[in-house]
């Protein structure tokens, strides 16, 4: 190769290097915004759908015990414990084909401890029996006002599969609303400050589902389904934990104070009808 050809060739090529290089780095002024961008993006998400579990990963090891006691605190988990009484009365059991008939219409009832799904996943790392209390109040609400029967496994599955699992937690509030109007009903949010309407809506037939924070029927956060009042105001329950809470009547005055306070989506009531 002649001397010219030798001195063009090392002149284009390093041109293409240098080319190469300015695109590398125009790439990089275009990329490098739009990952900070998304990153940020999610970061808002995770502290927005998991405030606490955002917390948790900002603490060491000795201070992740106060988040946990916060999330129990303040209901932020469904997790159902071992300790708790509806674990203890329901595990090992089953209730097929179980209704209530002493309210204004009966009731299908379904425990999310029954022996056929207790141990069946709700999401990769979650169980039914667990932390499906939301998944199985949808499945009552559903089967009872519908007509068609939707056992919490096809209830979990579908919570899963459509995005409302909040996993290690339990289900996201919103899971009633978009749940009960998937399934073809009506849904109307309630406050607990309009109590009124959550006892008209049971006297005319509706099921309300309920997300309850620490009290009288869990150590943390739980969701049910209200499904009737009696004669003197008391409140007929339907909870997924435990079918003798379901037997009993309760004062609406301890379902409003131990309700939900900082209920999402609409709640800590859902009116379905």
């Amino acid at each position: 190769m002649d001397p010219v050809t030798a001195k063009l060739l090392l002149k284009l090529s390093a041109r293409i290097a240098a080319d190469k290089e300015s695109r590398k780095r125009i790439v990089l002024l275009i990329v490098t915004p739009i990952i900070a961008f998304l990153l940020l993006v999610s970061l808002v998400l995770q502290i927005l759908t998991s405030p606490i579990e955002s917390l948790k990963l900002m603490l060491n090891t000795k201070e992740t015990p106060v988040v946990d006691e916060l999330r129990v605190d303040y209901g932020f988990t469904q997790a159902l414990q071992a300790s708790d009484d509806g674990y203890v009365e329901s595990l090992g059991q089953q209730y097929e084909d179980v209704t209530f008939q002493d309210g204004s219409q009966e009731v299908v009832y379904f425990n999310q401890l029954d022996t056929r799904w207790a141990n069946l996943p709700y999401g990769p790392l979650d169980t039914i029996g667990v932390a499906g209390c939301g998944p199985t109040s949808l499945s009552i609400v559903v089967s009872t006002l519908t007509g068609n029967t939707v056992d919490p496994v096809t209830m979990s599955k579908w919570a899963y599969e459509h995005g409302y699992l909040a996993e290690g937690v339990g289900s996201y509030h919103s899971l009633i609303p978009d749940g009960a109007k998937h399934f073809g009903l009506n849904v109307t949010g309630s406050s607990i400050n309009e109590a009124q309407k959550v006892i008209d809506a049971l006297a005319q037939g509706k099921l309300v589902v309920a997300i309850m924070s620490k009290g009288h029927f869990t150590s943390s956060g739980h969701f049910m389904v209200l499904r009737g009042v009696t004669s003197d105001g008391k409140i007929l329950v339907a909870d997924p934990a435990s079918r003798k809470r379901s037997q009993q009547a309760w004062d609406f005055s301890i379902i409003l104070n131990e309700a939900r306070k900082n209920a999402s989506a609409g709640g800590p009531f859902w009116i379905i009808g």
